[in-house]
């Protein structure tokens, strides 16, 4: 039987403060759109807000799925990758970028058509991807093991002419990439040596590293207004969260890099709701 890949759309429940208590999700699943003709596994997505599409990374089947959101199904398979991963849409470029890592290739489709634009030749590896507005520049984790190398590669991308710009050398693989608004600071999890890396995106230079306590820290988010960094667990039997941040007020720990960064523990709850720093 061939398997299904299925999506679960899911909306804030309330932004009230009884959604907020302990006994109320903060999120409810309102939909789900089945997928009948991708096998395995899926992996990174980004959404077309105006077009009501979302951008599904085949991760299995090979394959970059397109999902119309507004008539809730399937729309159409794009194939052709091996092991499909990272997916940035930039709608003021009209382009599609995406990264797959056993062919070391990002490629470029015409974010209306999807035809194919271009084919960027990297390393092998190629996984997450971040787009900086501000200098239309865009970011590729890859390197590593993967590509039988000590070390991990952030490519740069010039998102308007396709063109691989150079690179920043990073500890290993690059397992999430996250970039702050002003676009001047990007955050490089290495989840095989369980750090953070701190990339100054002018100089195109790492400018500290912070050992996590946890192993293999695996997703993350940057929230700007409490200038605090999560990261997930990738290997915890629960979903343990933990953070950085930079803010004086935080308490110390042993955990700390050359800009003032400190780790801290923020929750251990299934639901994910963040209270704040703790040891």
């Amino acid at each position: 039987m061939k398997k299904l890949s299925l999506i679960g759309l899911a909306v804030l429940a309330s932004l009230s403060a009884q959604a907020h208590a302990q006994d109320h999700a903060p999120l409810r699943l309102v939909q789900t759109i089945s997928m009948p003709n991708v096998k395995g596994r899926i992996d990174h997505m980004d959404v077309d807000v105006k077009g009501k599409r979302l951008f599904v990374a085949g991760l299995e089947n090979g394959s970059l799925e397109v999902v119309d959101l507004q008539a809730a199904k399937w729309l159409k398979s794009i194939p052709g990758f091996k092991k499909t991963q990272g997916i940035a849409y930039v709608p003021s470029l009209n382009k599609v970028f995406v990264a797959s890592g056993d062919d070391g290739m990002l490629r470029v489709f015409r974010g209306d058509t999807l035809d194919l634009l271009d084919a960027i030749k990297l390393d092998l590896g190629p996984n997450r991807v971040a787009y900086d507005p501000h200098t239309k520049l865009l970011y590729v984790g890859y390197g590593g093991k993967d590509a039988g190398k000590d070390y991990g590669e952030v490519g740069i991308i010039d998102a308007k002419t396709d063109k691989h710009l150079g690179d920043i050398k990073v500890e290993a693989h690059p397992s999430e990439l996250l970039l702050d608004q002003s676009g001047k600071t990007l955050f490089v999890f290495v989840s095989v040596a369980s750090k953070v890396q701190v990339i100054d995106a002018n100089k195109r230079e790492v400018v500290s590293t912070c050992q996590v306590s946890s192993q293999r820290n695996g997703d993350g988010a940057f929230d700007e207004k409490t200038h605090r960094l999560f990261y997930r667990n990738a290997y915890a039997s629960t979903n343990d969260c933990y953070g950085f941040s930079d803010r004086q007020g935080d308490r110390k720990s042993p955990h700390r890099g050359r800009h003032g960064w400190r780790l801290f523990r923020c929750c251990a709850q299934t639901s994910l709701r963040f209270r704040g720093p703790r040891l």
